[in-house]
């Protein structure tokens, strides 16, 4: 003890102990102990001691040789007493590295789970991970080595439960004592501990089955058992400090410390003083909180499977409980398990339940999504869902959406390009490709809008993967509730809701893009069993029928039966000398932009289930479709029209007719081709959002297309092989996918730009919605570090009367609507982009449902926030 202050009382040291139990650190005593003469000749030498009375060093004396017997019961780890100046003169202060600090060691590991006594399962799953196993005379394995220099690193409950705790002692004791394993204390140890050093603890939670085996070991074994717990480390810190090893888990806080606090929470764990419907306590959970750099591996609770949370891992999938032991293999992240051999001791708990995330040992929980969230991102930091909205969310994802197995993503909204100030134009190329130029992007693609609805696909190798999506086959969750036997994934809109009612149909359209990724060699290229795509479904008229007859098709009817008389007569009081000429142009210019309204949406009508001459995607005259009212692919029944719309109360029977024939029956199954899908279902798939293990949301959308173009480019082969070939070699039918035509643009270049322009302006002109302009590079960003826009929407001309009306495009009109605000939709765009994206990652990390979810369920949820639907 140095410094001004003498800390001989015992009240002045309580403070610095007290500190260092805040911080958990070790307090380390110095003592001082130099003569009663050297003190006062000190203090002389000292202007504000010089007059300090003896007696008061006298006191300090007697107070300093009390104080010596009670410093390590206050709390000080270790206590250094230097006698007579000379000793104090020549000490030196050197550090020494905790009992945890093990950064120095980088491995490789292999850090196994809980143990609890399997021994042969240990043995098992050591040889899996290419140890030798060393026998005693007695065949008993007491050491292992790995060839390669591996180092195992046990995270405790090696006993307990199990047929032979002694001899996984044996054998991990054998390990760390030749230098091949680490091992930290499980709170089972730690209890075993306690009996072994006399102590009365209660022989529960299968302690008194290890006191049994134990007991037909000889007394040497037991306290060899007794001094190697003894020794156990709480934690470890190893590999530079990028992996922690513990129990039960650890917050950063406590990484590297070292107090009874810390060892404690590293033993037990934490929790928030509650018991479940087992009666087992409910732990809190940490790890969703976790946030450090480091990872952290861990055991205690079981769990089915281990996943990644956070960066931190649980290792215990439970196998004394019929589960499986696992190991990680670091720095490589790799999972190696194997099954237990039997269920050696009954759970008070299920490992899994059936409910959705049951099988992750965590369930899908109200609690996660009710109410106002915060959900941290990779890409935009933390991104708020309000009440309301989550509310609006809860009501769609409970009611309409398929199993939550089945829905790991759902696609964002998209933003239009900026208004546009050319004549007779919304929007125009010209504000996509400055908007990107100014961002600092220089190259763009375009791609064709595809005119439908908004689909997200998971197609899966087979049935076997659908039914273990997104874990693999030695999943343990059982089938999803919404999936059909026989359907090797999921289709579904951007709300979450399945495309079709007919599970049959649903399976037909995913065994073909099956077949196509399968006939591309993409399945083993990709190194995957699953593809999750996002694409647009067509005819845009499939899922709207009742909307048709209510907007589209009555504006058209009413348009029809109203525009004739009235420009009869008008001509007729022209013809008689009145004067309404200025009248009879003004509706003269009506009533062709009402024909052309009604041509704009029957553009992306056509029959379904029809005859293949009828179903090749040649829209229907008689036809009548739904717009989106965004890139999204979601109808809208409130889109709202320019002033000086034509409106009537009901359609007349022939346009009623005409909708009706649209779309099929719903008591008459569909027209369909030799392959099952019925005629006249598109579908334009034109990204690949991620495959197992990874999320390839990152990858250039160049890159993108070509893969999608090799999938679209097999379906011909396929369709060929099964339906047979026209003599020319092309299929008789046309085929279920549709290509996405592109065109890059050079936003600096003004040829190309000009170039891209006149693409967009023949593609409109031949009937297209548009385009969507993006970045080829994906994951943008400007030089303030925020993310570019992923993609901008530029609608044609005539597309646009969709949405805004059939006389739009009036200059009066057009005034009016160029005074757009897109802050919000853009900023809206750009949340639920970066929200996909963390879907899309904890998905490719391996993450538990809940998580994957969290991200999804939070994208529908700003769906609900108040945009015009329009933009």
């Amino acid at each position: 003890m140095t410094g001004n202050a003498t800390n001989v009382q015992s009240e002045a040291r309580a403070q610095l102990v007290r500190l260092a139990r805040e911080h958990d650190v070790l307090p380390v005593a110095i003592v001082l102990d130099v003569p009663e003469q050297v003190c006062a000749a000190r203090n002389a030498a000292r202007s504000d001691r010089a007059g300090l009375p003896r007696r008061v060093i006298q006191r300090h004396q007697r107070e300093l040789r009390r104080s010596l017997r009670h410093l390590e019961r206050e709390g000080f780890r270790k206590v250094h007493v230097l006698r007579g100046p000379q000793e104090v003169e020549s000490a030196e202060v050197v550090t020494e590295r905790r009992f945890n600090d093990l950064r120095h060691l980088t491995g490789p590991f292999d850090i196994i789970g809980d143990i609890h006594g399997c021994r042969s399962e240990l043995e098992t799953l050591l040889g899996r991970l290419g140890y030798a196993l060393v026998r005693d005379g007695h065949g008993r394995a007491v050491d292992a080595a790995h060839p390669e220099g591996r180092t195992a690193v046990f995270v405790g409950d090696l006993v307990d439960r199990g047929p032979d705790s002694p001899g996984v002692l044996r054998l991990v004791m054998g390990m760390v004592g030749a230098g091949h394993a680490l091992c930290v204390p499980g709170n089972h140890e730690n209890k075993l501990g306690r009996h072994l050093k006399g102590r009365k603890v209660r022989p529960t939670h299968g302690l008194a089955e290890t006191i049994e085996q134990l007991e037909k070991e000889d007394p040497a074994f037991r306290t060899e058992v007794g001094e190697f717990i003894r020794g156990l480390v709480s934690h470890y810190v190893l590999d530079g400090g990028r992996l922690v090893v513990c129990h039960a888990g650890l917050p950063e806080k406590y990484h590297g410390r070292t107090s009874g606090r810390v060892r404690s929470f590293a033993l037990y764990g934490d929790t928030t003083g509650e018991t479940d419907e087992f009666g087992l306590p409910v732990r809190y959970p940490w790890a969703e909180d976790y946030r450090g750099r480091a990872a952290v591996v861990y055991g205690h609770t079981p769990t089915p499977r281990a996943n990644w949370l956070n960066n931190t891992l649980c290792l215990d999938t439970g196998c004394v409980f019929g589960g499986a032991m696992t190991a990680l293999r670091w720095p490589e992240r790799e999972l190696v398990d194997v099954p237990a051999e039997r269920v050696w001791y009954e759970p008070t708990k299920p490992l899994a339940t059936e409910a959705p995330g049951g099988a992750d040992g965590r369930p899908l929980d109200l609690n996660d999504v009710a109410g106002r969230r915060i959900v941290e991102t990779r890409y935009m930091g933390r991104l708020a869902v309000r009440e309301e909205n989550a509310a609006a969310a809860l009501e769609v994802m409970s009611r309409f959406a398929i199993d939550p197995r089945l829905l790991p993503y759902l696609p964002p909204t998209m933003a239009p390009c900026a208004t546009s100030a050319e004549d007779g134009y919304l929007e125009h190329p010209a504000e996509a490709f400055a908007g990107y130029r100014a961002d600092g992007v220089r190259e763009v693609v375009c791609e064709e809008k595809h005119m439908g609805s908004r689909a997200v696909v998971l197609v899966c190798r087979d049935e076997t993967v659908a039914e273990a999506f997104p874990h693999g086959p030695d999943g343990s969750g059982g089938t999803p509730t919404g999936l059909s036997k026989g359907v090797p994934g999921a289709l579904y809109t951007r709300t979450g809701r399945p495309f079709f009612d007919d599970p049959e149909t649903t399976g037909r359209i995913l065994r073909r893009i099956r077949d196509c990724v399968e006939e591309a060699g993409l399945w083993a290229e990709l190194e995957t069993d699953w593809l999750l795509l996002d694409a647009e479904l067509m005819p845009w008229s499939l899922k709207a029928t009742g909307l048709l007859r209510k907007q589209y098709a009555a504006v058209g009817a009413a348009s029809r039966a109203a525009f004739p008389g009235v420009l009869g007569a008008l001509e007729s009081a022209a013809a008689r000398g009145v004067e309404v000429s200025a009248l009879l142009a003004r509706q003269r210019d009506r009533a062709v932009d009402a024909a052309a309204f009604t041509q704009a949406y029957r553009r992306y009508c056509w029959r379904v289930g029809a005859e293949p001459a009828q179903a090749a995607g040649v829209p229907d005259k008689d036809a009548a479709g739904l717009p989106d009212a965004d890139a999204a692919g979601v109808p809208d029944a409130d889109v709202a029209q320019a002033p000086g719309t034509v409106r009537a109360p009901a359609p007349d029977a022939g346009d009623a007719a005409s909708v009706q024939a649209s779309a099929p029956d719903a008591d008459e199954a569909p027209h369909a081709g030799r392959t099952g899908v019925p005629d006249g279902i598109r579908l334009a798939p034109f990204q690949i959002l991620a495959v197992r293990g990874r999320s390839l949301a990152g990858l250039p959308h160049t890159d993108q297309l070509a893969l999608i173009d090799r999938i679209i480019a097999a379906e011909a082969v396929v369709t060929a092989r099964e339906e047979g070939a026209a003599a020319d070699g092309t299929p008789q039918r046309p085929g279920l996918l549709a290509a996405t035509r592109r065109i890059i643009v050079d936003t600096e270049d003004e040829t190309s730009v000009a170039a891209g322009t006149a693409w967009w302006l023949r593609l409109t002109a031949d009937g297209g919605e548009g385009m969507v302009v993006k970045p080829v590079q994906a994951l943008i960003r400007q030089g303030d570090g925020r993310l570019v826009q992923p993609g901008v929407k530029c609608r044609g001309r005539e597309y646009l009367r969709i949405i805004y009306g059939p006389e739009y495009t009036r200059p009066e009109n057009l005034a009016r609507l160029r005074v757009r605000h897109l802050g919000h939709k853009r900023s809206l765009a750009l949340r639920e982009y970066a929200l996909g994206l963390e879907a899309l990652d904890r998905l490719a990390d391996g993450e538990p449902l809940w998580r994957v979810h969290e991200a999804v369920f939070a994208v529908l949820a700003l769906e609900s926030e108040p945009v015009d639907p329009r933009l």
